[in-house]
């Protein structure tokens, strides 16, 4: 049985994708939170989803531009938890693949989503990211999705 002192959370690996949602300043600052608590590494990534019909690699000045920032503010909120994150600006034809991708090939433990409250057609929609995740994930996967209004 488990002290009551010990870690409930397990997590050494952690990833966070970022977006530049309300939710990225929650997410960033749970991953290090766990992450200090088992010594583990926080992998902050932000992924841009190249149209098809350009090449996977192709200059994307304004979009890696907005990358840039985002991650940025990441490794601000990272470092007024006195924590250090791992960034990393990645392409490609799907978010959550892209997601699903990563988790896979940094073996990590946790992935930390975070999203909008969004409503299509008068109902609550996770869009299609969230769910592909969610089935293809090798790992755990918290989602913390933003308050209504």
């Amino acid at each position: 049985m488990a002290n009551r002192d010990d870690n409930p959370i397990q997590a050494r690996r952690i990833l966070v994708p970022v977006n530049g949602n309300p939710t990225d300043r929650d997410m960033v600052a749970l991953a290090c939170q766990i992450g200090r608590a088992n010594r583990g590494e926080v992998h902050a990534i932000y992924i841009i989803e190249v149209k098809r019909s350009l090449p996977l690699d192709a200059d994307l000045p304004s979009e890696a531009s907005r990358g840039e920032e985002v991650l940025d503010r990441a490794e601000e909120i990272s470092g007024e938890l006195d924590e250090s994150i791992q960034t990393e600006l990645l392409q490609a034809r799907d978010v959550g693949t892209a997601i699903v991708d990563e988790a896979i090939n940094r073996e990590v433990d946790l992935i930390l989503l975070g999203i909008n409250y969004e409503k299509r057609f008068g109902e609550f929609s996770m869009g299609k990211t969230v769910p592909y995740v969610l089935k293809n994930a090798p790992c755990r996967v918290w989602i913390c999705r933003q308050a209504i209004g």
